[in-house]
């Protein structure tokens, strides 16, 4: 499949290629038949998709495979942010045309998944309730630390701890740092008093959760007013209250409507940063939101406790750039696994 996966890759950046063209543009050594044998493949499952006939046959990556294809983050990163082809704006087709028509996990993933979900429920029948209110408590330490140093907040886990269970600040570091670990406990601590609280979002439980994740820290409420810029990336969000608010409805309308709760909690993850509906504070209530949703459903939550967090950032700057949710999705499904054999 790595040749497959490489004319795919092509496709991607040079979409509407005759077959000639992608012989030439990749150095292929194949023979003109079996390169056609395997555009032919390619169409058939899927993953490419074919206009015009004979010479003037092109080529190029079906919405599917465009999402989900595997993409070479090293070489992705190799090119400066002025030098990547990217989208530079919002797509507006993504969510409502695009990602309803796709399976963002393979049959093998979902089965992965599935097994690991049984797992976590055979887990659960074994403990007390207070064994599971200690094994909640440890996963949310994990998350509000690694969540809060994906934003770059500098207190280590021990600290985190200390900070969370006997409210001891760590010295040397900010006032703000606290606070934002102390938020993630109280959002954390919100969801699990109600732990349906999310079985169908909606825009005003996002904000309530971005209004605990972000208190006492200067952000803005609501929903943003204005332009905001990215770093490490020429992708501009939308800058319109009201389109950032039927983006935010039609997210909504999306997850609710999936019946994969595990594509509930992706899609919620991916989305809620891609929109970027506030000031700030967007990527720390996609983490809490996502995990409501797999709270609400019963399904094991995350902690993001091993995810490195330039590995985080950069497959969310693939997202945004791409619209491609792979690395996104490995990310999640290996962070799922371990939470299953970490906790409870």
């Amino acid at each position: 499949m790595a040749r497959e996966n490489e004319i795919l890759q092509f496709l991607h950046y040079h979409p509407g290629s005759s077959r000639s063209e992608i012989e030439a543009g990749m150095n292929l050594t194949e023979s003109p038949a079996t390169v056609k044998r395997i555009l032919a493949a390619l169409v058939e499952a899927g993953s490419a998709i074919v206009s015009g006939q004979g010479r003037s046959t092109r080529y190029s990556v079906s919405p599917q495979a465009h999402v989900t294809m595997e993409l070479n983050i090293d070489t992705y990163f190799q090119k400066e942010t002025d030098e990547r082809e990217i989208q530079t704006s919002f797509n507006f087709e993504l969510i409502n045309y695009i990602l309803p028509k796709v399976e963002l996990f393979t049959a093998e993933e979902k089965d992965r998944l599935d097994a690991l979900q049984a797992q976590f429920t055979r887990n659960l029948a074994d403990i007390t309730p207070n064994e599971y209110r200690k094994e909640m408590e440890r996963l949310g330490i994990d998350l509000s630390w690694k969540s809060s140093q994906i934003e770059g907040n500098t207190y280590s886990l021990l600290e985190t701890e200390r900070l969370l269970k006997e409210k001891q600040t760590a010295s040397g570091k900010t006032k703000e740092e606290a606070v934002m670990l102390l938020n993630h406990k109280d959002a954390l601590d919100f969801v699990l008093a109600d732990p349906e609280y999310l079985k169908e979002i909606s825009i005003w439980r996002i904000e309530e959760l971005h209004a605990l994740l972000t208190k006492e820290l200067n952000v803005d409420k609501g929903l943003r007013k204005r332009r905001v810029g990215i770093t490490g990336t020429n992708y501009y969000p939308l800058s319109n209250e009201y389109q950032i608010r039927e983006a935010l409805e039609d997210s909504c309308r999306l997850i609710n409507g999936k019946e994969n709760i595990f594509e509930k909690a992706l899609l919620a993850l991916v989305l809620l940063s891609y929109i970027q509906a506030f000031s700030d504070g967007n990527k720390r209530t996609a983490r809490i939101t996502s995990n409501a949703i797999l709270i609400a459903n019963k399904y094991c939550p995350i902690s993001f406790r091993t995810v490195d967090s330039v590995d985080y950032k950069k497959a969310m700057l693939i997202f945004y750039e791409q619209n491609n949710i792979s690395a996104f999705k490995k990310i999640f499904i290996d962070q799922f696994a371990f939470a299953v054999q970490t906790y409870f």
